[in-house]
């Protein structure tokens, strides 16, 4: 049951919210709007009498003779839409609180449109018209509570079109149908709809033109209600719009699925025997994760994107095993792992099939396996990846706290609003940096102990973030010196807003733009000149409205315009590259049985933008992974030492050598972490 208070409460206060505008429009068309009123009404019944179709005048003519049944009719106009609309939103909050938000915001929708007409085109009904004949049998029935008594006296009198009565009762009738309730129930709530329609042209409340306005003001609501929410009873789920905006932003050149290269100790029965057992960890882990069996609906350039089931899994493509030993039987070595994960990164992964991948990896070194789980960015974010592959990690991983807990409403609004303003003042273009016309891919690795990220933050008095985005930063400098090199690099940081536990799934992140600086400069100074820049990280303000427009304000868009924004603003026209600091368990743990020695992110490039890396925290180290478009760097391996000798550099400066196993780095070999 949905009903805690807290929630009761929020539904108390939309409705009285809907009530209050209602309120505003009625005291705003009051005075001279009563003489546009009046035409619109005369002129809707010459058009009707124009159609033939003026049936209000009979049937009034009719009922009038009739005391008894006219005072039954009032009191039906009163009173039957009420109890209908009000006895359905109960029940639903009470028995299907899973299908009551819907109905719940298509009932406001509904509303919305007509409280927008009824202050645009204000028309008095029938009854009132001076001069046209109508019996008013409200005013001579005295029905209690009805239009035109004393009780409702200061209620807005000229809201005939379109007619809420007949709305309402449609309301009831289409959600009834979305909920494939029992075919008596919505036979009766289409008859109630049709004896509605009776009473209101025969009291004369509204004209029959004011009837079909209710059915358009319906149909309209469904539409737009059903663009941004999935209906009750459908049978495909709807790709929400932060997960379908990676659908759309992915390109030929920019496939977007999100990975990790773990790499173990082997077991001693060896790689293809650990990927059996693999297989069977994965097949439990798929019943509780319903994405993992299905896959995108067929694209369409007008229909939004679906959840659909997948026939059956292709095991063979989805879980392979690769063996990089050469022909003589030797090890392919890191450098063979990292080409297979760079290759692995620029093959998209089709949408004929579930968006995931899990490869094992034999022949890599002695004593060691590897495996790369690959999952589009529509199915999860970096957080979400995690989540997926929990299943096989032993024992239940504990997550570092990298969350956020959720800020109440008033708080959000607030944090919304004030992020819109400052998104705006960050939307000055970058320079666009090389990149290639195919998808071709660089990758490298290093790692660093977590200790010494720490001591070096707490030297320098400036959050763990706050050091790595600056060794990102010298890093880029050092590789990219020259004389094109623009003087800031201008990335995407990805901030997740989910708590820190809970279920994770799908894409609960925003993107924030931070420069980092790229002139020469000491890593010292670069790092004061970060830390000084990445308080609109901590604020929060800029990512909350950055997920706003995303998840709320594009997801009411058609499927076309939401395309176009993914397009546009995920790439070189907004950022030059993305880092992602991903927080994950501490402690050691095993993958699929075997114990985990590192755990590297893989994280995809957007269009135009050459260069994503990656930071995960894993035990007591910092696992870093650079992808690279070669167009930009040819040698992502002078990146990952890059970023390593710069936190050596500021370990040195926070007052200590660096830790043991820490040394400076010499050529490739530092950036391998094993």
């Amino acid at each position: 049951m949905v009903g805690a208070g807290g929630t009761g409460r929020r539904e108390v206060a939309l409705g009285l919210g809907v009530f209050g505008v209602y309120a505003v429009v009625a005291v705003a068309t009051a005075g001279d709007t009563y003489g546009s009123a009046e035409r619109h009404g005369r002129d809707i019944l010459d058009l009707e009498r124009a159609m033939h179709v003026a049936v209000e005048e009979p049937l009034n003519a009719a009922l009038a003779p009739h005391p008894v049944l006219s005072t039954v009719a009032n009191y039906e106009y009163a009173y039957g839409y009420l109890i209908t609309a009000a006895a359905l939103l109960v029940w639903l909050y009470v028995r299907r609180p899973d299908q009551y938000r819907w109905a719940r915001t298509f009932f406001l929708v509904v509303n919305g449109i007509g409280v927008a007409c009824f202050a645009l085109y204000p028309v008095t009904p029938p009854r009132l018209l001076s001069g046209a004949g109508f019996v008013d049998t409200v005013s001579v029935g005295h029905t209690f509570g009805s239009w035109g008594s004393p009780i409702l006296d200061p209620a807005n009198h000229v809201a005939a079109m379109p007619s809420l009565h007949v709305a309402w009762g449609l309301w009831v009738v289409t959600v009834l149908i979305c909920m494939s309730s029992p075919g008596w129930l919505r036979l009766g709530a289409a008859g109630h709809v049709a004896l509605t329609t009776l009473v209101i042209l025969a009291t004369a409340n509204h004209y029959l033109l004011d009837a079909a306005g209710g059915a358009v003001a319906v149909a309209a609501a469904y539409g737009l209600t059903t663009r941004v929410m999935d209906r009750p009873g459908r049978a495909a789920a709807r790709i929400a719009a932060a997960d379908a905006f990676f659908l759309y932003a992915e390109s030929a050149t920019a496939p977007q699925h999100v990975g990790g290269l773990v790499v173990m100790r082997d077991t001693p029965d060896g790689g293809t025997p650990y990927a059996d057992g693999l297989r069977a960890r994965m097949e439990t882990n798929l019943a509780r994760l319903p994405r993992l069996r299905q896959r995108p609906s067929a694209p369409s350039r007008w229909r939004r994107p679906r959840w659909v089931p997948a026939d059956g899994l292709d095991w063979a493509w989805h879980m392979p095993v690769v063996n990089l030993a050469g022909p003589d039987g030797r090890p392919g070595g890191p450098a063979a792992l990292r080409a297979l994960v760079a290759e692995l990164q620029a093959t998209p992964l089709p949408r004929d099939r579930p968006l995931w991948r899990l490869i094992t990896v034999t022949g890599v070194a002695e004593g060691e396996v590897a495996a790369i789980p690959l999952v589009h960015h529509a199915v999860a974010d970096g957080m979400a990846l995690l989540d997926i592959a929990a299943g096989l990690i032993d024992p239940d991983p504990v997550w570092r706290s990298g969350g956020s807990t959720e800020p109440g409403v008033l708080r959000r609004a607030m944090g919304v609003a004030t992020g819109l303003i400052q998104l705006a003042g960050d939307s000055t273009h970058p320079p666009r940096l090389p990149s290639g016309r195919v998808s071709a891919r660089r990758f490298a690795t290093t790692a660093v102990p977590l200790r010494t990220v720490r001591r070096i933050a707490e030297a320098h008095r400036v959050h763990v973030s706050d050091v790595l985005l600056s060794a990102v930063a010298g890093a880029a400098h050092r590789v990219l010196a020259g004389p094109e090199t623009p003087r800031w690099l201008r990335v995407s940081v990805p901030l997740a807003l989910r708590g820190p536990t809970g279920a994770r799934s799908g894409n609960v992140t925003a993107g924030v733009m931070l420069d980092l600086p790229l002139a020469p400069m000491s890593e010292v100074e670069r790092l004061a000149e970060t830390s000084r820049r990445t308080g609109r990280l901590r604020g929060g303000t800029r990512a909350l409205a950055a997920r706003f427009v995303v998840g709320s304000a594009v997801a009411a868009l058609p499927a076309p315009a939401q395309a176009w924004f993914a397009r546009t603003v995920y790439g070189h026209r907004f950022f030059q590259a993305i880092v992602s600091n991903i927080p994950g368990p501490a402690g050691s743990y095993r993958f699929g049985g075997a114990p985990v020695l590192g755990v590297y992110p893989i994280v995809p490039l957007a269009d135009g933008a050459p260069l994503a890396i990656g930071v995960l925290g894993w035990g007591s180290r910092l696992f870093v992974g650079v992808s690279v478009d070669p167009a930009l760097v040819d040698d992502a391996d002078r990146l990952a030492v890059a970023v390593r000798a710069v936190l050596d550099e500021l370990a040195r400066t926070a007052g200590r050598p660096p830790e043991p196993g820490e040394p400076a780095p010499r050529g490739r070999a530092s950036a391998e972490a094993w």
